[in-house]
């Protein structure tokens, strides 16, 4: 498994990927990724300043993706955390744990404080690691990711 930076040539994969992955729990509907036009062209909505995205490879192919991206009214001294999908060949490995890791680091890094994310209760096998990873849940969303259909937000202070 190999694990790099977002590359322009990713794109199409990439959205593939995550969009089959929404598929597969149920919501691919508006209000998600699945509907958001920035899903099919990462590469170029990672290149604002302070914003950052992995993704692992296996066998050449893109399996699993993460990243940090500083969403429009958040607080200050606050990120999100953005677009963490592991393919069901990649499940079970701990691969989603590596990928967070590794976007909580920069975040740290880049000097953020904490770190936000928004999920849907369809993605329950990633709350459970939000949660080891010390992520707790709010009663409300932060910041303006226009993903209107997410009802489950968290934060981790570092």
């Amino acid at each position: 498994m190999k694990i790099r930076n977002i590359e322009e040539q990713d794109n199409k994969a990439l959205a593939k990927m995550i969009r089959g992955i929404l598929t597969e729990y149920g919501i691919n509907k508006p209000g998600t990724v699945f509907t958001d036009p920035t899903t099919d062209n990462l590469f170029a909505l990672f290149q604002k300043k302070n914003s950052d995205y992995w993704v692992a490879e296996l066998d050449g192919e893109i399996v699993g993706g993460c990243g940090i991206y500083p969403t429009t009214g958040l607080p200050n001294g606050c990120i999100e955390l953005v677009k963490l999908y592991v393919d069901p060949r990649a499940r079970g490995f701990g691969l989603g744990k590596k990928l967070m890791a590794l976007s909580i680091k920069e975040a740290e890094r880049i000097g953020y404080t904490s770190i936000y994310l928004e999920t849907l209760p369809a993605l329950s096998d990633a709350l459970g690691l939000y949660q080891k990873l010390g992520f707790k849940l709010l009663d409300f969303p932060l910041g303006s990711s226009g993903h209107f259909a997410c009802n489950i937000w968290m934060v981790k202070n570092m």
